[in-house]
């Protein structure tokens, strides 16, 4: 628990006008879990732009008035944000907006550039003026100057694709044309469909999809842009195939939502996988099998399966409390953990429990779990991790920053095990995780350490928010 990821992006081309604003809120409504700091719409009616943002979740941000004010339109794009680079303010919440001298844009991205640094220092040189201190401008910028002589608005993002390391997912609107682009790695997930009326979707997940009744076409592949205008659907492939193919695994373990698929895997049978090689690697003799809710469930079930134990629900999940990373600093965590879960006593007392998690990153939530157990009557616990040990920091999305908070880079198994107040402790073998995909074509950096590209220099997530002589002096 406590894994913070980026984004959910959503995208809409509808051939006529109509109320696009409202599709694009229940898109990023399904795709909630991905992202809670903050949301934003911008719906295109004619080439007239109009951008909504706000902190909060998308049910705080846009009530009944705020969705009223948007116009109907042919193409909207949303965002749902957990920031990895810049601070949680209003600045940087999403879709970002450029005007030009060859129109509009409007841009949400899923992701985190690993040379985002560098490129930033060579736009300010140049005369740039940043507003944000979010990597997302620093990809508008470089789309928006490509646009300057490019033919289209496809042909500016391919030639930015080759400035950009790392992982992007977008969603961009222009004044005629929804765009989606995946980085040439696949490092985040991007798929489309299509409604009866020939409505066009562009989603984070395919759960996404279906909230707004569309049919699941494909998944976009890894370098491919795809451009939805009058023209129909058309696709440049020109940098699929440049990378090797590196979907974060973290997506298949945590991330996702249960009920979504990518690239031909479900969420569900994945983590049920998981779940049925923990058994085999870790087996212990036990009464009952609990999942901590909501990403250790699939795998708890998986693993009582496969063990022949009998699976529990032991721990309630609070519903309207959102996932514990959302607010940062440790001791807001903390206070979340206790009204966010409650143990089911008549499924614990005076049993011996084996708990499935997806991940242990400090251990502080770990722990106070583990103690909710003890004080509802557990006689043992023991812990199964659905994620071999982070080791690592990711440089893709994922806000792991520093080996420093990561229990695993300083303390055994064993010693992991005695502070968070286990009888036992077992993770997924790092070489299992081939099985939950069925290959070898994925991220698994912040496990293992090997990272697909260069490792930028300064990693920090307020990179672009320190002090002037700070910046100065690297």
């Amino acid at each position: 628990m406590s894994i913070h990821e980026e984004c959910g992006v959503f995208g809409v081309y509808s051939p006529k006008q109509e109320n696009v604003a409202s599709l694009v809120y229940y898109g990023l409504y399904a795709l909630q879990h991905r992202g809670q700091e903050g949301c934003g719409i911008a719906v295109n009616d004619d080439g007239v732009f109009t951008c909504q943002k706000g902190l909060g979740l998308v049910s705080e941000v846009f009530g009944t008035e705020e969705l009223c004010k948007f116009p109907k339109g042919t193409i909207a794009v949303g965002h749902a944000r957990y920031g990895t680079t810049g601070g949680n303010n209003l600045s940087n919440c999403q879709p970002i907006e450029v005007n030009h001298l060859k129109g509009k844009l409007a841009l949400a991205h899923n992701g985190n550039l690993s040379n985002a640094l560098p490129l930033r220092k060579e736009l300010e040189l140049s005369g740039a003026i940043f507003h944000t201190t979010s990597d997302t401008e620093t990809i508008a910028y470089v789309i928006t100057r490509e646009r300057i002589a490019a033919p289209s608005i496809e042909s500016a993002v391919s030639r930015a694709m080759d400035r950009l390391d790392g992982a992007y997912s977008l969603v961009l609107m222009s004044s005629a044309k929804l765009i989606a682009v995946r980085d040439p790695y696949g490092f985040r997930p991007l798929c489309y469909g299509v409604m009866k009326d020939g409505t066009y979707v562009v989603a984070s997940e395919s759960c996404a999809l279906s909230a707004v009744g569309a049919r699941f076409e494909r998944d976009i592949l890894p370098g491919e842009i795809v451009a939805f205008s009058q023209n129909g659907v058309v696709s440049d492939t020109g940098h699929c195939g440049t990378k090797p193919k590196k979907l974060c695994i973290f997506e298949y373990i945590y991330f996702a939502r249960p009920d979504s698929q990518i690239e031909g895997i479900g969420i569900h049978d994945a983590r049920l996988k998981a779940g049925a090689l923990l058994a085999k690697a870790h087996p212990v003799d036990a009464d009952v099998v609990v999942g901590v809710p909501d990403s250790g469930l699939d795998a708890a079930l998986g693993y009582a399966r496969a063990s022949g134990i009998p699976y529990g629900i032991g721990l309630i999940k609070n519903k309207y409390i959102g996932r514990t990373f959302i607010s940062p600093g440790q001791e807001s965590r903390v206070d979340k953990v206790r009204i966010k879960l409650s143990p089911v006593e008549s499924e614990i007392r005076g049993k011996r429990v084996v708990l499935i998690d997806d991940s242990i990153v400090r251990g502080t939530t770990s722990g106070r779990i583990v103690q909710m157990l003890r004080d509802a009557g557990a006689t043992e616990i023991h812990m199964r991790v659905s994620a071999p040990p982070f080791l690592h920091p990711c440089h893709y999305g994922t806000d792991i920053d520093s080996e420093e908070y990561l229990i695993a880079c300083h303390h055994s198994v064993s010693e992991i095990a005695e502070m968070i107040g286990v009888d036992s402790l077992g993770y997924l073998p790092l070489e299992d995780l081939k099985n939950l995909t069925g290959n070898e074509h994925f991220c698994s950096a912040c496990f293992s350490g090997a990272y697909p590209t260069d490792i930028p220099e300064d990693t920090r997530k307020d990179q672009f928010e320190q002090k002037l002589s700070l910046r100065k002096d690297k």
